[in-house]
């Protein structure tokens, strides 16, 4: 009867074990001092159909970012940014945009804001669940870079300003930032795991991106981890287009991305994003942009992005 019991406790023993070996907890996880190097590239065209006429925008970024780790505490950790290489490119109604920050372009006043950019701290304040607490630093970084634009008559000054900040500033980053960082659970997770968060759409639009998550596979190094955004507007709320036009947007879409984490760090060492979205504007009467009614405008939007991150130290 020993020996049986024995057993039997023996093989209670091993199933708990392996039960518990199904499972992995994960979050972010730091030590001061470290650093990594974040490289973007994306590229996102945006179609417009204003009275029967489409209207194509494409923006391409091609970023490498420094993130040092500069405090940590318990449960949460600060991360300084700096942006070491920034090449963007804009092209709307026959005008292309092209800078590289290191590249002196003085017929482009856009070179000379961005240059303002380059190796500038900003500070992210991220919980070890993923969750940003706060973003410092960014909209005073953008607000000095907007000053390379004061020689310019007032409204390309006012136009600059707006293209420097939908892009960079704090809103738009920190939209950015939520969708590429996943947000872990606090429990532990297993193969098939599936969990979710919700967060502002900030920046150009205003709305609500519900994120989803599922565990794919995992190793004791790594976590191959695949999500979906979806993306919904607010129809009512009124925002500033291009061309300073007032407009209402009923836009949805769908984020799907694919993660290779570090288990270390809980970062992506790779992260591949593909969004689409559709819907309409509706630009608002505005007698200087000869909007004499509420004009209705179908829009589409298609980003490709792919970001790798390795860390330096």
């Amino acid at each position: 009867m020993k020996k049986l019991l024995g057993a039997i406790a023996s093989l209670l023993t091993l199933t708990f074990a392996t039960q518990a070996q199904d499972y992995m907890s994960i979050n972010y996880n730091f030590n001061k001092g470290e650093q990594f190097e974040l490289e973007q590239k994306s590229h996102t065209e945006t179609y417009t159909t204003v009275n029967d006429i489409q209207q194509r925008v494409t923006r391409d970024y091609n970023n490498i970012i420094s993130i040092d780790v500069t405090d940590v505490i318990p449960g949460k950790t600060t991360l300084t940014f700096r942006y070491k290489e920034l090449r963007f490119n804009f092209n709307a109604k026959n005008q292309n945009i092209f800078v590289d920050a290191k590249v002196n372009k003085p017929e482009e006043p856009f070179q000379a804001g961005l240059k303002k950019v380059l190796d500038q701290p900003f500070t992210v304040e991220l919980q070890s669940s993923g969750a940003i607490s706060k973003i410092e630093g960014l909209d005073n970084l953008v607000d000095n870079a907007a000053t390379a634009f004061s020689s310019l008559k007032k409204d390309e000054q006012e136009a600059y300003k707006k293209l420097i900040k939908d892009q960079f500033g704090t809103e738009a980053f920190r939209t950015w930032l939520e969708q590429l960082l996943i947000m872990y659970p606090a429990h532990g997770i297993k193969t098939g795991t599936q969990w979710e968060e919700s967060v502002p759409l900030r920046g150009g639009l205003i709305g609500r991106v519900d994120l989803y998550w599922n565990l794919q596979t995992w190793d004791t190094q790594t976590a191959k981890i695949g999500g979906t955004a979806k993306i919904n507007t607010d129809k009512v709320q009124t925002l500033t287009l291009d061309d300073d036009i007032k407009a209402t947007a009923e836009i949805s879409g769908t984020t799907t991305s694919n993660y290779m984490v570090m288990r270390s760090s809980g970062l992506p060492a790779i992260c591949v994003q593909n969004t689409e979205m559709t819907g309409n504007y509706t630009y608002k009467v505005n007698r200087a942009k000869r909007i004499k009614h509420d004009l209705k405008v179908p829009v589409k939007v298609i980003t490709n992005a792919s970001y790798k991150i390795k860390q330096m130290k």
